[in-house]
């Protein structure tokens, strides 16, 4: 659990690094915002999961990690943009309250005696629906349908954090010893890492203070 953490922290250090790099270097920002790359950006970590997904099998410990830290990288980029248009107190408002929700239901996840497999089949389904209400809205654009989104997704990534927490802890127990053991982590510390940062974008949606 210790080295899921530890891969989960540098990874949110990677991506905070590219992210302020980038906001603070305006004609990079301008290039790929500015530009038809702003969809690449959104869209790359996307690829970058599917392709760690449909690849884990084959994938060597070191390629596992190149391609976690690739996506923290590719992620940065991605949230660049948020720079760009939040203040930084409200910013780091939101991530401090999305970092104490997660760390709360991750320890929940850890500790308690309770199975969680029913509960992660019931958020996993409201992830889908998450996923499908955030592409129809970026057709519609509505802020009404933005909210409900926000709302639902807090409490489905929130869920997640502890249904996670409790997997890994359970795949460590039967997998503990094998050459799997660092792949396993690695895979872990990429879902919790996804807990948290769209757990920390959700709640900038509704709390956020814009830049004037």
């Amino acid at each position: 659990m210790l080295s899921i953490y530890r891969h989960m922290g540098v990874g949110l250090l990677v991506t905070a690094a590219v992210a302020l790099g980038v906001a603070a270097t305006p004609p990079l920002a301008a290039l790929i915002f500015g530009t038809p790359l702003k969809w690449v950006a959104m869209f790359a970590p996307l690829a970058f999961v599917m392709f760690m997904s449909f690849r884990f099998e084959r994938m060597s410990s070191g390629q596992v990690r190149a391609a976690f830290y690739g996506f923290a990288a590719v992620m940065g980029v991605s949230m660049a943009s948020l720079f760009l248009v939040f203040t930084g107190q409200s910013i780091a408002l939101a991530f401090a309250s999305a970092a104490v929700m997660f760390l709360g239901m991750s320890l929940w996840g850890y500790t308690t005696n309770r199975d969680l497999t029913r509960m992660g089949s019931f958020l996993m389904m409201g992830l889908l629906g998450i996923i499908v209400a955030s592409l129809i809205n970026l057709l519609v654009g509505s802020s009404a349908l933005q909210l409900a989104v926000s709302l639902i997704g807090v409490v489905v990534f929130t869920g997640l954090t502890a249904w996670d927490t409790q997997r890994a802890k359970g795949e460590y127990l039967a997998y503990a010893g094998s050459g799997e053991t660092e792949k396993l982590a690695l895979f872990s510390a990429l879902s919790l890492y996804l807990n948290l940062i769209n757990l920390f974008q959700l709640l900038l949606s509704f709390m956020g203070q814009r830049e004037e």
